[in-house]
């Protein structure tokens, strides 16, 4: 037994022993990792090579590098990634082109390149905020760069929006692909874009989001109760397609009915709700004067006319959503 002992013991010891050794030998390899990984990332931030003086692109370019400075982009000196500023942070490094006596195929044009390629240009300096969900977005995908909705150099010959808009406002650069929406917005019921009280990017966000349709929050009925949170719900008595989603009712670009609804009451109500409760002809069949009475449950022709609360009750008795 004692011998047993004493060998579970020196056995024990030898254990610990190289353990220690191992976590010795951690430390020591701990600072030529470091050491070589701070080598790494000093070799990849290293200064571009070719870079030309701020100055010289306004030697040929004066009236472009003059309008540029009126801008955001013309009046900041701060770097991108690769250390570069001003022209060659969007054009790339420039010396070649001006050993090159002005050779064109020795400077970057983002009108020529890929669009995937110009978004990542603009990326360097503009990912973060709103513009971080672009990458993989509905307008990513369709090859859409930045340059299609935005222009970076001011035009005389061309008014220049706010936020170096393509187009004088939101309106006029979305209207420009969303026909069918622009469209919408001339019907008699419209969200009020053209009178300037809304913009598109109210709702949406163009630059990527994780709501359907690059709306900004996480829903239709989210961005509805963003303007509209007496319509939120939870209510006491909820109205099901409402709870749903607010464009099943509404169209929420333009509609040619009141309240931008998409059709008609009765008839939108009776896309769901049995129509033998509640006849929808105009004159009743029952009458037995000559003439035809207008129906009683046709009054003003509208649901709503007793159904006032039809976005939801909070009323014991409001089942029917009466009251």
């Amino acid at each position: 037994m004692v011998m047993q002992g004493m060998r579970l013991i020196t056995v024990t010891m030898a254990a610990t022993l190289v353990l220690a050794g191992g976590a010795i030998a951690q430390e020591q390899e701990k600072p030529a990792t470091i050491e070589s990984r701070s080598s790494d990332s000093t070799s990849t931030t290293a200064p571009t090579q070719g870079v030309a003086d701020k100055e010289v692109c306004a030697t040929c370019h004066e009236e472009v590098a003059t309008a540029l400075a009126t801008t955001a982009h013309g009046r900041t000196g701060v770097a991108n990634w690769d250390g570069l500023s001003g022209c060659q942070s969007c054009h790339g490094p420039g010396q070649a082109h001006v050993d090159g006596g002005g050779d064109v195929a020795k400077i970057r044009n983002p009108k020529k390149i890929p669009a995937a390629e110009v978004s990542a240009i603009c990326l360097k300096c503009h990912e973060r905020g709103e513009r971080s969900h672009w990458q993989g977005s509905q307008h990513d995908q369709r090859g859409l760069s930045c340059l299609t909705c935005h222009a970076i150099h001011p035009n005389a010959a061309r008014p220049q929006g706010p936020h170096l808009l393509a187009k004088v406002t939101e309106f006029d650069t979305c209207g420009s692909c969303h026909l069918k929406r622009k469209a919408a917005l001339y019907r008699s019921a419209h969200m009020p874009l053209r009178e300037g009280s809304m913009q598109c990017t109210s709702c949406h966000n163009p630059h990527g989001s994780n709501g359907p349709a690059l709306l900004k929050q996480n829903s239709i009925n989210e961005n509805c109760y963003a303007c509209h949170a007496e319509k939120r719900s939870p209510a006491l008595w909820e109205h099901p397609p409402v709870k749903e989603s607010c464009a099943n009712c509404h169209d929420p670009h333009g509609s040619l009915h009141p309240r931008l609804l998409v059709a008609k009451q009765p008839r939108l109500c009776q896309q769901c709700h049995d129509e033998t409760r509640h006849p929808t002809q105009p004159y009743s069949d029952a009458s037995t004067a000559p003439e035809f009475f207008p129906n009683s449950r046709m009054f003003d022709r509208g649901c709503m006319n007793c159904h006032s609360q039809i976005h939801g009750s909070n009323h014991p008795a409001g089942n029917r959503f009466l009251r």
